[in-house]
């Protein structure tokens, strides 16, 4: 029907058209966004898949790295432990050392003080090392490692001097001062009359069961000795006596402050032993003749641990040490499978997170290919509808012919 008022044909032409029109405008949005779905009207279903998906491979990227950082943490750890390793086979070569008994009881003092200074290093090591306020060598406290489906549980230990069995503190040292005092430590401190009073020119004293010293003062017996000299005479003869120098105790000149006066003062340089015990008799110096002419200062306490300063503590103390070593090394292979538990966990993480990107590829992204052939097609379309849109509008032009 030839018609003026309603233009039929162009109606039609033009509904076609914009589908053709919105086909192609879907189309340039897919290969523009590289997704098939864009919006919940494209696939209403696929677009919740594929959410609950990228909320999976999230996890699991996130899971991933857990691991990692708990790798990390773990090495933190580890390297620690590498230089206690270290400190433990050099206090075992120091103890080694000390236990022969070609090494005199000054040098052992020595040796001690070196193992006593790498025993704090041990507990230091293991008090500072952390990882993020986690620590991994001075607690108890279990550190989960969250890895999505569950815990990689990692428990740590207490790695300190104490705990190992290497620690060691050093002994309060005895010490006594004699009653006499003097001005000055040059004046004379026994004059020659009482060195020389009954013919008795030496006088004895020991710290408990130590090697016990008898120091003679026959060279001064016509000029008396001061202070200072009695102090060189009594370590000396006791190096000459023990055959190393001062080594289980030593005399020196002790100054009082408060009454600016000077006394004889002997100190056990080996710490936690016996008290001060000097001879008494008829043979003996009236001034030194017994512990009550002198005064304890301070009173020896035994150390705790560890001791290199006879030979038969040091053979001791390698039981001790191997004890250690074998307890560090027990907890670094804790370590090493932890590690290598956590790099499987993270490995399968990756490969979880992978297949799932690949689920969600294959439900999102656009297929290039079909989708241009779908883009050609609409094209083509398009240009179709807009010629015939043209034609439609030119019929009612034909009524008019009739109306002339």
């Amino acid at each position: 029907m030839l018609a003026i008022k309603n233009n039929i044909m162009a109606a039609n032409a033009a509904r076609h058209l914009g589908r053709s029109y919105d086909a192609l405008a879907k189309s340039v949005e897919r290969l523009s966004s590289g997704l098939r779905i864009n919006s919940a009207k494209d696939d209403a279903a696929g677009l919740a898949v594929r959410e609950l998906i990228r909320a999976d491979v999230a996890q699991l990227s996130q899971a991933q790295r857990n691991a990692a950082d708990g790798i990390s943490m773990i090495q933190t750890g580890e390297g620690a432990m590498g230089e206690i390793d270290s400190i433990l086979i050099r206090m075992k070569e120091l103890a080694e050392q000390a236990s022969t008994g070609s090494y005199s009881s000054a040098q052992r003092v020595i040796m001690n003080a070196e193992y006593a200074e790498l025993s704090a290093e041990i507990t230091r090591i293991a008090q500072s090392t952390d990882f993020n306020e986690n620590e991994l060598l001075n607690s108890t406290t279990a550190i989960n490692i969250h890895v999505k489906s569950g815990n990689i549980t990692i428990t740590p230990e207490v790695m300190d001097a104490t705990t190992l069995g290497v620690n060691t503190t050093l002994a309060t040292k005895e010490t006594w001062a004699n009653l006499k005092t003097v001005a000055s430590a040059a004046n004379e401190y026994i004059g020659s009359g009482e060195i020389t009073n009954g013919g008795i020119e030496e006088f004895t004293f020991q710290f408990g069961s130590e090697t016990a010293y008898t120091i003679t003062l026959g060279a001064y017996e016509a000029t008396g000795i001061s202070l200072n000299e009695l102090v060189d005479v009594i370590n000396t003869q006791v190096d000459e006596q023990n055959g190393t120098f001062a080594a289980y105790a030593a005399a020196t000149a002790l100054y009082n402050s408060t009454y600016q006066s000077y006394s004889l003062q002997i100190q056990a340089l080996a710490g936690g032993v016996a008290a001060l015990a000097v001879t008494s008799g008829a043979n003996s110096i009236d001034l030194l003749d017994a512990t009550g002419d002198f005064t304890e200062l301070i009173d020896g306490a035994a150390g705790s641990g560890n001791s290199l300063v006879k030979a038969a503590s040091a053979a001791a103390a390698l039981t001790a040490i191997e004890a250690a070593i074998n307890t560090k090394d027990t907890y670094r292979a804790k370590l090493g499978y932890w590690m290598n538990r956590l790099e499987a966990a993270e490995s399968v993480l990756g490969i979880q997170a992978e297949n799932l990107l690949i689920a969600e590829s294959r439900i999102s992204d656009v297929d290039v290919a079909t989708e241009m052939a779908t883009m050609t097609r609409t094209q083509v379309l398009a240009q179709a509808g807009v010629a015939m849109l043209a034609q439609a509008n030119a019929m009612p032009q034909m009524a008019l012919t009739l109306l002339r």
